[in-house]
This record gives C-alpha cells, sequence and structure tokens, in this order.
C-alpha cells in the first residue's frame, strides 16, 4: 500500500520559510505526477504547486514567486520550498500522489499544519 508522510510544518513569522517535505514508498514518487494541497476550514482544498512525473511544474498565482516545487526520485520524496510567507499561506498542506494530474483517485498524505503569525 503507498503511503505518503508530509513534514516540515509548524509556526513560522510573516517573511519567514518553511519547506515541506512529502515521502513516498520506494519506487513509487517517480512515476506519478505530484500536487501540493492547501485547506482552511470552511474553505475547499486548492492546488498550490503540482510537479509531473517529467518535472514540469506549475503554480497557482498565489505561490508564484515564493514558492518552489521539486521532487528527488532517488530519496522518494517531494518538497515544496515556501519563501515570503504571508499570513494568509495558513492552512493545513497535504501532498497527493497521482498517475496524472487531474485524475481521479490517487494518495493523500495526512497533512502538515503551516501558521504565519506576526
Amino acid at each position: 500500500q503507498v503511503q505518503l508522510v508530509e513534514s516540515g510544518g509548524g509556526l513560522v513569522q510573516i517573511g519567514g520559510s518553511l519547506r515541506l517535505s512529502c515521502a513516498a514508498s520506494p519506487r513509487i514518487l517517480s512515476v506519478n505526477d505530484i500536487g501540493w494541497y492547501r485547506q482552511v476550514p470552511g474553505k475547499e482544498r486548492e492546488l498550490v504547486a503540482s510537479i509531473t512525473s517529467f518535472g514540469s511544474t506549475d503554480y497557482a498565482d498565489s505561490a508564484k514567486g515564493r514558492f518552489t516545487i521539486s521532487r528527488d526520485n532517488t530519496k522518494n520524496t517531494a518538497y515544496l520550498q515556501m519563501n515570503s510567507l504571508k499570513p494568509e499561506d495558513t492552512a493545513v498542506y497535504y501532498c497527493h500522489l497521482v498517475a496524472r494530474l487531474g485524475a481521479p483517485g490517487g494518495v493523500w498524505g495526512q497533512g502538515t499544519q503551516v501558521t504565519v503569525s506576526s
């Protein structure tokens, strides 16, 4: 069974940085696309950044210029580097592993809380 384990969340001040990690079961990460999503209470989960198995990336407008998604297939881990954090970035962040972005199904991580405060 494929498992995703996220880490790296926490409390950070405005303008600070965090790097989220998403560790996958061995030999699974490299053949799948990955998305980082976030969700706040009362709102739908939104896609923040994505990276295909070929390495193509895409970002939500709110993340462009501040967030960087990457993957290290040798470590079976995906990352989301978040810089210049704002209070509106506060959310639970989830990684999602799926055969192709936009396809149904896939595997979700358990989520990691990011809180940006002044």
